[in-house]
């Protein structure tokens, strides 16, 4: 595994360094549990946890807005109408700017549709350099 870093490989979609991760489902388990309507006492049965799970996964992709591709849902960035709706963003922010230039002291959000998504990106101060000798 240290070879595969040294040589600038990305082995698989695991955190750095830990080869029995899944941070996405670690990401979405998380996200799952923090929801306001979890049922922190648990299910009443199978039937109970699919359901809730079923209308979780329904809002989770429609309704809820993801940060990390600038809050449109992952629905509408499937769909490829991220880019139209972040378009209308910023024209409604620069307007909004330009009508109250006062109230603005810099740029406004940056309403770029996000390219390439990932978890615990690696830094390129994490990436290293080291030499390979046998």
């Amino acid at each position: 595994m240290e070879t595969l870093h040294a040589l600038h490989i990305i082995p698989s979609y695991s955190r750095p360094r830990v080869s029995n991760d899944n941070p996405y489902s670690e990401t979405l388990f998380r996200t799952c549990k923090y929801v306001p309507d979890y049922p922190a006492e648990g299910f009443e049965g199978l039937q109970a946890a699919q359901r809730w799970v079923l209308a979780f996964v329904r809002w989770y992709n429609t309704i809820h807005r993801h940060s990390a591709i600038r809050f449109v849902t992952p629905d509408e960035r499937h769909r490829g109408l991220d880019r139209d709706i972040l378009a209308q963003r910023h024209a409604i922010n620069q307007a909004a700017r330009n009508q109250h230039s006062e109230r603005w002291s810099g740029k406004t959000r940056n309403w770029e549709p996000v390219e390439v998504v990932t978890l615990n990106p690696v830094r390129e101060e994490d990436m290293t350099t080291e030499k390979i000798t046998d």
